[in-house]
């Protein structure tokens, strides 16, 4: 566990200073040294979407271990067995899709916590030195562990207040696709209605003294994310960032087109 890293990262949110990242989704490591080079504040390697296996997060995790870069780890989902296993490896939190209540919300928390706080196993793997740093390993987790649940559909909204006062959770995050396709809007960023929804709740959990993150849309979008109190910030996923950048280069000798669905040519 990176605790130097863990540290500053929480003490730029407390400072209202914005904590800057990128989404992980591409199978290369190299992808995670290169956000750790330029100095960002966090990572997230997404095990939820895509293809990464174990052996790939544990390359990733292994690209940031010495550096001032906080690794977290988006598990598939809710569940005590891919938590467990993923601070096994090391990474220095989880962030936790779908969370929908205050229920949840506690067992996540739970589950990567040790006892007495939560229910979360002790093995002789990365995060204790394989067992040699077992004792100071197991010490420091749980004060440091960051829990991060992700907001994605309209249903917190009856249990964000409950949400915000659960103990361990320093950020929540928001997935604006995800919260447009449970209000109606599938295959929106953020349909009729749902920006104003998402800084509804983004109000609550900031009034309640925790703070939120989103992935921008691009770069007018972080500033204008910046402005509107998220502040854990994602400057956009990995494969996002790269089309963004080849779709510049291929408009600029007049041969840009728009990737289609099953990746059929246009006619």
């Amino acid at each position: 566990m990176n605790t130097l890293a863990l540290r500053k990262f929480r003490e730029k949110l407390a400072a209202g200073r914005a904590a800057y990242g990128l989404w992980v989704t591409l199978e290369s490591p190299s992808v995670t040294e290169m956000a750790v080079a330029l100095g960002l504040d966090w990572v997230v390697i997404d095990a939820e979407h895509g293809c990464l296996d174990w052996a790939d997060v544990v390359a990733h995790l292994r690209v940031a271990v010495r550096s001032e870069t906080v690794a977290l780890v988006r598990v598939a989902e809710l569940d005590r067995g891919l938590i467990k296993r993923t601070l096994d490896l090391g990474a220095d939190g989880v962030v936790v899709p779908w969370v929908e209540t205050e229920e949840q919300l506690r067992r996540a928390v739970s589950f990567a916590h040790y006892p007495p706080e939560g229910c979360r196993g002790i093995g002789a793997e990365r995060a204790t030195g394989w067992g040699e740093c077992m004792a100071e390993h197991t010490a420091e987790a749980n004060a440091n562990v960051l829990v991060v649940p992700i907001i994605e559909t309209i249903r917190t909204a009856d249990d964000i207040d409950r949400m915000t006062q659960v103990d361990g959770v320093d950020v929540f995050f928001f997935g604006p696709a995800d919260f447009s396709s449970t209000a109606g809007f599938r295959g929106q960023w953020e349909g009729p209605g749902v920006a104003r929804r998402i800084l509804d709740l983004k109000d609550a959990v900031r009034n309640a003294g925790k703070h939120c993150g989103v992935v921008a849309a691009g770069d007018p979008n972080l500033a204008e994310r910046l402005e509107q109190g998220f502040l854990m910030l994602g400057l956009g996923l990995d494969g996002g960032l790269l089309l963004r950048s080849l779709h510049a280069s291929l408009a600029a000798v007049g041969r840009d087109r728009k990737i289609r669905s099953g990746f059929r040519i246009e006619e």
